[in-house]
């Protein structure tokens, strides 16, 4: 009967949580319509008490990057081009030329800057390492303490290492801090799509296309912004490209502290729509999709195992105390390894994409500074049952395994679980 009440009161709180629709929740926060653009929210519900008669000694972790710049000078141009013409030919209305305004002042923000990571992106991060010395002192105190800190060769993740690490020193200077960056990690940090996965994903653009087709409106848009009709129906405009590259612009203003914002720009519902385009894009590219096979998330295979096979280490090491291994990345690699690992409603297939939203949405997974941590909890005495609980973005997540002690496991099930899955996929299964 106890165990009843647990999965009751379990799902119970999971419902809870899920109760806002993607639609409801874009329309009460605009930010979130940013997918990957959106800047990091830092959790505010409590964590669970760690088990009695348990400590945490052990995080194992993997981080993207925090707020950025755009990474093309072309993802501005596209956007001021435009809008420069249509000023010279005397066709912007009011809101017009307030847009061309706030992008003439922000442009020059980004010479020199192009996917460089973002005040508001370090800033990000610092709050991450001090909120894991803050949830698990265990793991980072004494003179004992291991934090092995490796990112991908791109700056803006070595910054982002830099920033926790920051922090992690802050709380405890006497700990053994080592940073790695080389390109000789990138087989895991950062992986690139193997043939099978290519493959697979080969239908993405043609689905996409679809529905940029079905879901991006223009005209309302056009008529807010330029006078004359003809200026956005001309064959050389492309209105449905112009509306998606303005809101691929103002979403990511949201990693800059600069004051700038073009919201007004849109309505809601056209944030939303726009929005179903990339949640799709993504789901069909690196999510679970069965219109990619299933397999795109087997892309984070060599991250996975890195991950099984430095706990099996620490685990066994006859030296390690208590410590973390830290990891830092992309977003093209928190998305898939939480629908590999099948992190709350990650990994869940969906066959109809017109709905997609109802199930599976993206923003929850891969804000900027989005991460998983994996935390190890061993008995204080004796001889036990070595458990993990799993963190996406530093809220608790269920995994796919049985536990009646929810957001506790057997770490011995989950290893099990996520090996198995590996070596079926390698099998050609």
């Amino acid at each position: 009967m106890k165990k009843i009440l647990l999965f009751v009161s379990f799902f119970l709180a999971l419902a809870s949580t899920q109760a806002q629709t993607a639609k409801e929740e874009i329309y009460a926060d605009i930010l979130k319509s940013g997918s990957n653009y959106m800047a990091y929210q830092a959790p505010t519900k409590p964590l669970t008490k760690t088990p009695k008669g348990y400590e945490p000694f052990y995080m194992s972790h993997y981080g993207r990057h925090g707020s950025r710049w755009l990474l093309g000078d072309g993802d501005y141009l596209n956007v001021l081009r435009p809008l420069r013409r249509a000023k010279d030919q005397g066709k912007l209305t009011v809101l017009g030329l307030e847009a061309l305004e706030k992008m003439e002042r922000f442009y020059p923000t980004t010479q020199g800057r192009l996917g460089d990571l973002s005040d508001i992106g370090e800033k990000q991060h610092h709050g991450i390492g001090k909120r894991m010395t803050e949830h698990f002192p265990e793991i980072f105190s004494g003179r004992d303490a291991e934090v092995d800190a490796r990112s991908t060769v791109v700056i803006r993740c070595i910054l982002s290492m830099v920033a926790e690490c920051e922090e992690i020193t802050a709380f405890n200077k006497d700990l053994k801090m080592h940073n790695d960056v080389s390109e000789s990690l990138q087989w895991y940090l950062n992986a690139g799509w193997s043939r099978r996965l290519r493959d697979a994903s080969a239908n993405r653009g043609s689905i996409v296309d679809h529905y940029k087709r079905e879901y991006t409106h223009p005209d309302r848009f056009c008529r807010a912004l330029f006078t004359d009709e003809s200026f956005w129906n001309d064959e050389d405009f492309r209105p449905r490209s112009f509306m998606r590259a303005v809101f691929n612009v103002i979403t990511n203003m949201q990693s800059h502290g600069f004051g700038e914002d073009m919201w007004n720009l849109f309505t809601k519902e056209e944030l939303f729509d726009l929005w179903k385009i990339v949640n799709i894009d993504w789901y069909l590219g690196y999510g679970p999709a069965p219109q990619s096979k299933g397999i795109m998330p087997f892309s984070q295979a060599n991250l996975l195992r890195n991950m099984i096979e430095t706990t099996d280490t620490i685990l066994t090491s006859k030296t390690f105390k208590n410590g973390a291994t830290l990891r830092f990345g992309h977003e093209v690699c928190v998305m898939p390894l939480a629908c590999l690992m099948e992190l709350d409603s990650c990994g869940r297939q969906v066959e109809d994409l017109d709905h997609l939203e109802d199930q599976w949405v993206n923003y929850r997974i891969y804000p900027m500074a989005c991460n998983i941590q994996w935390v190890f909890y061993r008995p204080k005495k004796g001889n036990g049952d070595i458990l993990v609980k799993a963190l996406l973005n530093e809220k608790e997540a269920t995994m796919p395994v049985k536990t009646d002690q929810f957001p506790y496991y057997k770490w011995s099930d989950i290893r099990a679980y996520y090996q198995k899955k590996l070596d079926d996929f390698e099998a050609g299964n």
